[in-house]
């Protein structure tokens, strides 16, 4: 007991002449962390979707180009590339002398075919009441009603004469057929144009969909499942409508696969390239939250915990599910136990190695 007590005051005695000389006693070094309180989740068997991916190119259902259905020089142009425009919005505006000049000359002729028409149904009510007291003969009659009947085609001809000058004068103001945007601007102002002359080309965002050339001996599956997922950035959606043509391409033996998208903005846009799986049947896979996932470079990883340790474990994975789910398809085991929180994980990790590296 005395000897306990004289060590006591021996390093008592050692840690006041540190003090005393203005040094501080070192600090404890902390304990490793273990793996206590860190959330975990149970590596699971469960059946999932198998599918089949392929590349597609993404495309606006509604892109067209606006071409002029009638002459004229163009005087108004509100819109340039890249501009939204709104529904039945002017996009350019013609010139239209010309084509007022034919709506009233139209008129003209229709009135007087109404004119002359009326005349001949006069005409030959007259004359077809003298027929009929015999007081003129059956030629006349004729004649008369020959002549109303020229009058009533004239009148038609008149009708659809102006018909065709208001549809032509009408022309001359090109309006949006959707909601969309510029892409190519093909006329400047002051050109004259001329039927068929293009004038803009624009494309809708809110209707996209995916072009991918399924190869002929995976159209089978295709036809019985018709799902897919739209991979790309990261991220899927879920396809609303696929359609798979009857037939196939007799050069390339692929068939044209039409793959929606639901309506609204997903960041993607015409003419990117995308990935498309297809729903082919389905399998049994290890699943994992997307979550617990570690990213290193090029390498995927996942945190496992056994026995109250943490250890990093590089793991194989497939294209998440449409749950957010990650197939694993190496590296872990039915049963096994990841982090759910990586970065809590990582540092009791860390901790760990830095302890037995000073243990070393």
């Amino acid at each position: 007991m005395r000897r306990r007590s004289g060590s006591r005051r021996f390093l008592a005695a050692g840690l006041l002449l540190l003090a005393g000389c203005g040094g501080e006693p070192p600090a404890p070094v902390e304990p490793a962390a273990t793996a206590a309180g860190l959330d975990t989740v149970s590596v699971r068997r469960a059946p999932v979707a198998r599918e089949t991916a392929f590349d597609g190119i993404v495309e606006a259902v509604n892109e067209s180009t606006v071409a002029a259905q009638t002459s004229g020089r163009v005087v108004e142009l509100p819109f340039d590339v890249g501009d939204y425009v709104p529904k039945d919005a002017v996009i350019a505006r013609l010139t239209d002398s010309e084509q007022r000049a034919r709506v009233e000359a139209a008129r003209g002729t229709l009135a007087e075919a109404r004119a002359r028409l009326t005349e001949a149904r006069l005409n030959y009510d007259r004359t077809k009441d003298l027929q009929q007291r015999q007081l003129i003969a059956r030629a006349e009659l004729d004649r008369a009603s020959a002549t109303l009947d020229s009058a009533e085609a004239r009148l038609e001809a008149a009708q659809a004469a102006l018909e065709e000058a208001e549809e032509q004068l009408g022309y001359t103001v090109i309006r949006a057929p959707y909601a969309g945007t510029v892409v190519e601007r093909h006329v400047q102002m002051g050109e004259t144009v001329t039927p068929g002359r293009t004038l803009l080309t624009g494309l809708s965002l809110e209707h996209l969909r995916v072009v991918v050339e399924v190869p002929q001996q995976h159209i089978g599956p295709l036809r019985v499942h018709e799902r897919a997922r739209v991979l790309f950035n990261g991220s899927s959606v879920e396809a609303s409508e696929l359609r798979i043509p009857p037939k196939a391409d007799v050069t390339t033996h692929t068939f044209r696969v039409l793959v929606s998208l639901p309506e609204g903005d997903h960041g993607v846009f015409p003419g990117t390239l995308v990935k498309v799986a297809f729903v082919s049947g389905e399998t049994e896979r290890l699943l994992i939250p997307a979550g617990a996932l570690v990213e290193r470079g090029e390498v995927t990883g996942v945190y496992v915990v056994a026995a109250d340790q943490v250890s990093l474990r590089y793991v194989r994975t497939g294209t998440p599910t449409a749950e957010g789910d990650v197939p694993i398809l190496s590296g872990l085991h039915d049963g096994d136990r990841v982090a759910t929180d990586p970065i809590a994980a990582g540092i009791a990790y860390k901790s760990r190695a830095e302890a037995s590296r000073g243990e070393a």
